[in-house]
């Protein structure tokens, strides 16, 4: 039986949604195909018609969640600038929803492991967060670029801190702690400091 192209969109785009939370929440080694597509509310024969293989499911589903991060920064920094972009990214919310949100923080160390395509375009993905947090920093900035990479790491590092200890008193103590290193990497430095 054939289906219309917008009905195989439709139920592509549901497995990769579905995948995507998946990876975010349980992991991506943790996450069955059998299990994903079920939650899709498809057979796993429907998986094959869309994907080559998991790591093609992996690849994109992380695409499109950097992506959405991608545009969900840029709004963050249109309407609040660089301190609502930080204080969305550490929020409370963030920590304890972490199938909805950043991929890095939740899936970093298996990103690592994934084939040289995977991390080829997570890189590339990676840089336009980046590109966009370095446009956005104050003018005195004299390397904006490696500024970014640097808060990047900072909130990274604090959200996947904060995670770790989620329910505790310092969870919380580790994102405003996170959000105070990212802005000490921004403000401008006095006249007796090195950088």
């Amino acid at each position: 039986m054939r289906y219309d192209k917008g009905r195989k969109d439709a139920s592509r785009s549901r497995i990769m949604e579905v995948a995507s939370n998946r990876f975010r929440g349980d992991g991506i080694a943790a996450s069955g195909l059998a299990s994903i597509m079920s939650d899709a509310g498809m057979t796993n024969g429907a998986f094959y018609p869309h994907f080559q293989s998991k790591a093609d499911l992996v690849r994109e589903s992380m695409a499109s969640a950097l992506e959405i991060q991608s545009q969900q920064l840029q709004e963050a920094l249109a309407s609040g600038g660089l301190e609502l972009a930080m204080a969305m990214y550490l929020s409370p919310e963030h920590r304890d929803h972490p199938q909805t949100g950043c991929a890095s923080a939740a899936l970093l160390p298996e990103i690592a492991r994934q084939p040289a395509e995977t991390r080829a375009l997570y890189t590339e993905k990676l840089l336009t967060l980046v590109h966009q947090l370095a446009k956005d920093l104050p003018p005195h900035t004299r390397d904006p670029e490696g500024v970014a990479l640097g808060v990047f790491a900072a909130l990274i590092g604090a959200l996947q801190l904060a995670r770790a200890v989620e329910g505790t008193e310092l969870s919380d103590r580790i994102l405003a702690a996170g959000a105070d290193a990212a802005r000490a990497l921004t403000r401008k430095p006095h006249k007796d400091e090195a950088f």
